[in-house]
């Protein structure tokens, strides 16, 4: 009894010891691959030509890398041998890959994106029904920034396989606003100064230059659109100082203002 007590002990000292030395590799190996993922990241991001995606893409690539050989080392501390877990998982490669087939085909969406490129970061895009400002591009995940700069993470393998809109991708964007405008109102004036603001404002491009143009004719109101060209990042205000001037024109040319400043009449 005394000599299976012994045993016992010397198995708990061993296997503690085993597990000791496997936990701080563990934590050696964590810390080390979020280390070379960063200075990897940096060493890409200094190189001339570069692009930032690839960047983060193969730091990210890099980092899982460390993780997998900390793990066999690990293995190897527990007492289980390399040969035999090559065997083991080639016996059950076929239940891992179903078992792991969406992140699998994240990892190979995460491949054709770094690839093809679609969008670098920094570009504004649309893709699975969500928009953002691309922020990182693992191996697993898009990263995005809403417009309220709310974080929205996205599978490789829905944007792979989704329509995807980038407003980044070329340095001009048309704007476009279509306008209702009562028949008894100066259309032509109001169109005339619509031009004329559009022409005056710096972020509109003079070529091609701003054109109005009457599009639709109801019982009540015309229609006219508005058209001009800005760099992309100057899209969104051009838009809506547009709009805002155009709103502020129909409603002093039909009195509204006035009805507006003396809503009882006085």
């Amino acid at each position: 009894m005394r000599f299976d007590i012994e045993a016992l002990g010397n198995l708990l000292v061993l296997y503690g010891i085993k597990f000791v030395v496997a936990l701080v590799v563990a934590v050696i190996g964590w810390s080390v691959a979020g280390l070379a993922s960063r200075m990897l990241r940096r060493l890409l991001l200094s190189t001339p030509g570069t692009d930032a995606t690839v960047a983060s893409f193969l730091s990210s690539l890099g980092r899982y890398a460390i993780l997998v050989v900390a793990f066999l080392v690990i293995l190897q501390f527990v007492g289980i041998q390399a040969t035999s877990l090559v065997a083991v998982l080639g016996a059950v490669s076929l239940a891992i890959g179903l078992a792991l087939q969406g992140t699998l085909s994240n990892m190979a969406a995460g491949v054709m994106l770094l690839l093809f490129r679609p969008f670098r970061l920094g570009d504004v895009i649309e893709v699975a029904g969500k928009s953002g400002t691309v922020r990182d591009l693992n191996l697993f995940m898009t990263e995005l920034a809403g417009g309220d700069n709310v974080q929205v993470l996205i599978p490789n393998g829905q944007v792979w396989g989704s329509a995807l809109t980038n407003f980044s991708a070329y340095p001009t964007r048309s704007v476009t606003i279509n306008v209702p405008i009562p028949l008894d109102a100066p259309v032509d004036d109001i169109a005339a100064h619509a031009r004329s603001f559009a022409l005056k404002d710096p972020r509109t491009l003079k070529s091609p230059p701003p054109a109005v143009t009457l599009t639709s004719l109801g019982e009540k109101t015309v229609g006219i659109s508005v058209l001009a060209w800005s760099h992309s990042e100057d899209a969104g205000g051009l838009r809506a100082d547009l709009m805002r001037e155009l709103l502020s024109r129909i409603r002093s040319a039909s009195g509204q203002d006035a009805e507006a400043a003396h809503p009882l009449g006085a």
